[in-house]
């Protein structure tokens, strides 16, 4: 692979990595939530489970998928599922008061980690694009040490632009002005969330 081709598809897993989607809007609510610690290992956890569906991808995740089609249904909706089950959540809590940030962080590392992770392997869109861009632009025979570097890549490429995010709305200007409205954006967090998990349950 040439470096104009490996900056080729460098390029398409940054699009694919900063449009939005439960990951971005996970980061987003936990940045102005839980602030930057907790969104950090979030934005970790998102990058691991991209990586995990990319070298599902490398290993020909879309063939099984177009051999058993039953089986991206049963992810689809599996995922679809889990993301409404943390809609709901959102919802039910949407009045209960901000964690206090001066005290000891609201969220494990681990649970934060968590978190990101299942948040990323609910959505398996994002199995169905890096197969067609691995598919597409990786040729067979591609050296194992261009492969770690792309699979690198993305991991870097998830947990910094949504390290980012969250960064963004945990600055102490965002979180006060989501101090004053938590009720009506949480519900809004949440009706988005639900509204994305329903679409790829259906989709």
């Amino acid at each position: 692979m040439t470096l104009a081709a490996f900056l080729a598809v460098a390029g398409l897993l940054t699009m694919g990595a900063v449009s939005p989607g439960p990951a971005v809007l996970m980061s987003a609510r936990t940045g102005v939530s839980e602030g930057l610690r907790t969104g950090f290992y979030l934005a970790l956890g998102i990058g691991a489970g991209a990586v995990f569906w990319a070298v599902l991808a490398l290993s020909g995740l879309a063939v099984i998928f177009q051999i058993a089609p039953t089986l991206l249904w049963a992810f689809k909706i599996a995922g679809g599922l889990y993301l409404v089950w943390m809609a709901i959540g959102m919802w039910r809590h949407a009045a209960e008061p901000l964690p206090d940030m001066t005290g000891s962080p609201p969220r494990s590392a681990a649970s934060a980690f968590r978190l990101g992770l299942f948040t990323q392997l609910s959505n398996p869109k994002p199995a169905v694009l890096l197969s067609a861009i691995f598919i597409g632009t990786v040729p067979p025979g591609t050296p194992t040490w261009v492969l770690v570097a792309l699979l690198s890549y993305l991991f870097t490429v998830e947990t910094g632009w949504n390290t980012i995010v969250a960064r963004i709305f945990s600055f102490d200007r965002t979180r006060r002005a989501y101090t004053g409205a938590k009720p009506v954006l949480d519900r809004a967090f949440g009706g988005l969330l639900g509204l994305l998990g329903l679409k790829i349950a259906a989709t």
